[in-house]
């Protein structure tokens, strides 16, 4: 009987898991469905924006660009890591530590590496082996363009000011509620737009071609910074949607399996009984 009171105190325990995870699921999935829309109707702006800066650029001196643009010998390197503030999602975080690591060790080895984290999940484990210069899990509690265009402008500031010599980003890209892609991206300095040299422009500017410049700049890069956070965002809720399903499948088959021990259980306990009460009955009448 300890065996079945055993059994049927985990048969509760796993049910109530799951539905916790079945609960979580459904939550994700709502917010999941909210982001994706936000990111989707962000896209097509910033890819706008990105392309009017490249035929702007692609017209201009390269020394004309803008004090964003400087590029010297990289000795001190910002990374910033954007991860999430909350567990339960697969490998979301954990392939954000992994990419710093992997970034550290090849592409930045033998530099001075310093990380901004926006997130704590990331910042929890990556501050063991990393300096964090500044840590942000705040910014999910009102994930909007202007808290967002203040850590852009934080991060331009460093780098005019000569703190770091590279600032580059690192995020999972959503891609769909299954599949998120860990992406590196440069933030400072902005890279040299190339487009085709027989392509010339037929436009009118006012004010001139480097004042537009100069005012796209920034906003292209704050732009840059909130469309990483939003698609992190994103990725976020489809992973733990993606990882609650799972674990609520799992827990199913496994709650399952626990039912099918404990009947069997019961039946031979139950056949036990049967018997004995046969074998005493056999005795009495002999």
């Amino acid at each position: 009987m300890a065996n079945l009171k055993e059994l049927r105190s985990r048969i509760t325990s796993v049910s109530s898991t799951m539905q916790i995870t079945s609960a979580m699921k459904m939550v994700s999935a709502a917010k999941l469905s909210k982001a994706q829309d936000a990111i989707t109707a962000m896209r097509p702006y910033s890819e706008k924006l990105t392309e009017l800066l490249q035929s702007l650029s692609a017209t201009m001196e390269e020394d004309a660009g803008s004090k964003y643009s400087e590029k010297r010998e990289v000795k001190k390197v910002l990374i910033v890591a954007i991860s999430s503030n909350r567990g339960l999602a697969g490998a979301f975080n954990t392939n954000i530590v992994k990419g710093v690591r992997e970034l550290a060790s090849t592409t930045y080895a033998g530099k001075d590496v310093e990380l901004l984290t926006l997130g704590k999940k990331a910042n929890d484990v990556l501050k063991k082996t990393f300096t964090i210069s500044k840590t942000n899990s705040a910014i999910y509690d009102n994930l909007d363009y202007e808290h967002v265009a203040e850590i852009a402008e934080e991060l331009m500031e460093l780098f005019v000011d000569e703190k770091f010599d590279e600032i580059a980003i690192i995020y999972n890209q959503f891609k769909n509620a299954a599949t998120q892609i860990v992406t590196t991206e440069q933030f400072l300095p902005i890279q040299q737009f190339k487009t085709d040299e027989n392509v010339t422009l037929d436009y009118i500017f006012e004010p001139s071609k480097e004042e537009i410049v100069k005012d796209l700049i920034p906003k292209s890069l704050k732009m840059q910074l909130y469309k990483a956070m939003s698609d992190s965002l994103a990725a976020e809720h489809g992973a733990r949607m993606t990882a609650m399903h799972k674990a609520t499948d799992n827990a199913t088959d496994l709650r399952n399996s626990l039912k099918l021990s404990y009947n069997k259980a019961r039946q031979a306990s139950i056949t036990n009984e049967i018997l004995e009460i046969v074998g005493g009955a056999e005795a009495l009448n002999n």
